[in-house]
């Protein structure tokens, strides 16, 4: 999230704040505070050091289920780039999706499983050590904030653990990860809109129901589920075209025997639209890369006699992909990648093409025109 605060690392996980963080990290310790503060023999700071230990613990308890949503992805081979608490809680960035609908539900499941885990504790210890006083009442506010927070998260609507598991069931079903995420994904915005109403006929004194905070939870499951029905529905488009689909149809080409002073009047001289060639052999191969920077390095007296194959510099082999790639794969690579161009080729080498992403959104573009009747 933009404006984080890096706070530390975790078994190699990078934890953020969020901003936000600090104000709900002021209430939660003003809302302890207050309720400490009515036991006998607790006066002055104390109740409000007690109900700040007590806000760090809560948020302790967020950072242990988001850490289960991350322990089981990193099992499944899959980078944490990230752990962020912020206004509604935290949130574990993984590098990429699970590979199978049930690797994907059990990544789903461990946060829940997690929080039910320290309710569990939390009520032992409290039943069974003799607590009582102010140490007591914040074990048994922990154990209550965990299994509430366990049970909102199996809400089923997504951005929630919950959502996540409805999604993993339907792709299940399905066979289809981008079917699942669109389901969970209106289920969560049909969730949010009833927490919008909720809060608002709560706030407009209409209904004991709700509060101002169930207006912003659904505000918040929106948006979110909103952006992530938006997201699966543009890769699934993505995924029913291959990366030669998308090759641009001029695109900049030429081939090894070529002279240089052939390849400066046809391509260069007057035209300017391309800076960089892709160079193929007789049979139509990728062999590289010629810049038209780097005539400046041959004599124009030599150009005549020497062919482009010795200005041809090897390109990336992962930056090449098969024609038939997806072009969802086509798109991860481009963002991965950091580049803007990437060569098309066929299992035998022959070069298709260049596609760039621009030719990516051209062809959505004219895929989704409606012709008229």
């Amino acid at each position: 999230m933009n404006g984080s605060i890096r706070v530390g690392n975790i078994l190699g996980i990078p934890i953020y704040v969020h901003p936000s963080w600090f104000l709900v990290l002021g209430l939660v310790t003003f809302d302890f505070g207050g309720y400490l503060a009515s036991f006998p023999g607790l006066h002055g700071l104390v109740p409000w050091l007690l109900g700040f230990a007590g806000a760090l613990l809560f948020f302790g308890s967020v950072l242990a289920h988001e850490l289960g949503h991350s322990l089981v992805a990193i099992r499944q081979g899959i980078q944490v780039e990230s752990i962020t608490l912020f206004l509604f809680g935290g949130l574990a960035s993984l590098e990429k999706e699970s590979e199978t609908p049930s690797e994907a539900f059990w990544v789903a499941i461990a946060g829940p499983l997690v929080s039910l885990a320290l309710f569990g504790l939390l009520t032992i210890i409290g039943v069974n050590t003799g607590m009582s006083g102010a140490t007591l009442a914040i074990v048994q506010i922990l154990a209550y904030i965990n299994l509430v927070l366990a049970l909102f998260n199996l809400i089923p609507g997504l951005p929630l653990d919950g959502g996540n598991i409805l999604k993993a069931l339907v792709w299940k079903v399905t066979g289809n990860p981008y079917k699942g995420i669109v389901f969970a994904s209106r289920v969560g915005q049909f969730i949010g809109w009833v927490g919008i109403t909720l809060g608002a006929l709560s706030i407009l004194g209409l209904s004991s129901i709700g509060s101002f905070w169930t207006l912003l939870i659904g505000l918040f499951l929106l948006q979110n589920a909103g952006r992530s029905a938006q997201s699966a529905t543009i890769q699934e488009r993505l995924m029913a075209f291959k990366a030669e689909d998308a090759v641009m149809p001029n695109s900049p080409i030429v081939s090894a025997d070529l002279s240089l002073r052939e390849f400066a009047n046809n391509y260069v001289i007057g035209k300017g639209e391309w800076r960089k060639f892709l160079v193929t052999d007789e049979a139509g191969q990728l062999l590289g890369a010629i810049a038209v920077d780097n005539l400046k390095t041959i004599p124009t007296s030599n150009w005549p006699i020497t062919p482009v194959r010795e200005l041809t510099q090897p390109v990336d082999a992962s930056t090449i992909v098969q024609s038939d790639s997806s072009l969802l794969e086509v798109v991860v690579l481009l963002e991965q990648g950091e580049v803007t161009q990437i060569p098309v080729v066929r299992d035998n080498g022959v070069l298709v093409g260049l596609l760039e992403k621009s030719s990516i959104l051209n062809l959505l573009e004219k895929k989704s025109e409606v012709t008229p009747a």
